[in-house]
């Protein structure tokens, strides 16, 4: 009768550290692919600014300080490697963050002085790459949503019986 209770016990033990680790597998990769889409979105957006800069340029050259500001915002988000492993590190992930603020800031304030130019606004390709840029931080504000999602939902998974104990003893 002992043996069973064993064996018994064994059986449950090993069934439980075998729940979710499926699901954790699907929400690790979710986290990452939302992550990831979030990094494209960032990205697209900053291949935009040398059209939209150049289009300025052409029409208001004497905003000088303007456009430099954005150029030097888009060469420091550049500067920063988006890589997955980023969110990982606070210090490096606080330096993209504000990166990417100060690239938005600097965009804002360019498509403000855009509206002291009607020729500029007129322009098709300025429209056009208005239209794209707008877009593009609505796809970045989506992107962003999904990730926080994936993430609680992750969090969710990590810490919920029996998961818990799959998600200690894999390393989650």
């Amino acid at each position: 009768m002992r043996k069973l209770w064993t064996l018994l016990a064994m059986l449950v033990t090993f069934s439980l550290s075998g729940c979710g680790y499926n699901t954790l597998q699907r929400a690790d990769e979710q986290v990452k692919s939302s992550w990831s889409e979030v990094i494209n979105q960032y990205q697209r957006r900053a291949d935009l600014i040398p059209n939209l800069v150049n289009t300025v340029k052409g029409f208001a050259a004497q905003e000088k300080e303007v456009l430099l500001g954005v150029t030097n915002a888009r060469a420091k988000v550049g500067g920063i490697q988006a890589t997955p492993e980023l969110i990982n590190n606070p210090e490096a992930f606080a330096r993209f963050q504000a990166a990417q603020g100060e690239l938005s800031g600097a965009l804002s304030r360019l498509l403000v002085v855009s509206e002291n130019y009607p020729q500029l606004k007129s322009d098709a390709n300025f429209r056009d790459l208005q239209a794209q840029l707008e877009g593009t931080e609505n796809r970045i504000t989506v992107a962003r949503n999904r990730y926080i999602k994936a993430v609680q939902e992750y969090n969710v998974t990590v810490r919920s019986f029996p998961s818990n104990l799959t998600a200690k003893l894999f390393g989650y």
